[in-house]
């Protein structure tokens, strides 16, 4: 009985981090998709930029960034290639994410063993990759404007909270990856559990078969 309980501890612990792990999966989309919409990727005086659309605001000193000559308004994102690229890998990594989600949502519904480790698996598989395309975004759009930078126009360059929220995803992916990660080992420790303590009930329902079955011949023979 106290190895069962043990087991019943292991299992409920496993599907406290598997919630957790769902509930990160949310917060990234939900983070990516702000991001995404977000022009608040690179800001200068009178300038911002996002992924798929920069903003000029009144007033704005002239020459322009980039030596834009729109008038103030929100217009498509510059026809840049570390743009374009970030922004397709953001987008994969709100796709993966949404399907590493959805697995981790069907693992924790149904109560077949081999059918959750095999939820977990694809869905670790499809955080990572989010991670990684989210990295790579992350590192490149930087780098590439730095590259640019004399084209500025400005002296006073930040990086918004759209950028800060990239992070703040990429931390909540790894969290996530990493408890769907122990999800294998605690299972494998669970059933273990279980399977033992199977194994001591049959044997101790067969000592008792066996010392009654004894009394028996005992009672015969006398």
């Amino acid at each position: 009985m106290i190895m069962y309980t043990v087991a019943e501890d292991h299992m409920g612990d496993n599907e406290i981090a598997q919630v957790i792990a769902f509930i990160c999966g949310i917060i990234v989309v939900l983070l990516m998709i702000m991001g995404l919409a977000s022009t608040d990727w690179l800001m200068a005086l009178g300038w911002r930029q996002g992924l798929f659309a920069h903003c000029i605001e009144e007033g704005a000193p002239t020459p322009l960034p980039f030596n834009m000559p729109d008038p103030p308004g929100c217009y498509p994102a510059r026809d840049s290639a570390y743009i374009k690229a970030a922004a397709a890998l953001c987008v994969v990594c709100l796709l993966t994410d949404i399907a590493a989600t959805i697995l981790t949502g069907l693992g924790l519904r149904t109560q077949d063993h081999r059918d959750k480790h095999k939820y977990y698996r694809f869905a670790v598989f499809c955080m990572a990759l989010a991670l990684v395309s989210l990295l790579i975004a992350l590192i490149i759009y930087p780098i590439c404007f730095a590259a640019e930078l004399n084209l500025g126009n400005r002296t006073n360059w930040e990086f918004g909270w759209a950028y800060g929220v990239g992070w703040g995803a990429v931390i909540f992916l790894v969290g996530g990856a990493v408890l769907l990660l122990c999800e294998k080992e605690s299972e494998e420790i669970y059933y273990k559990e279980k399977k033992t303590v199977r194994d001591d009930i049959g044997s101790g329902g067969s000592m008792i078969g066996m010392g009654h079955h004894a009394g028996r011949s005992g009672t015969q023979l006398a």
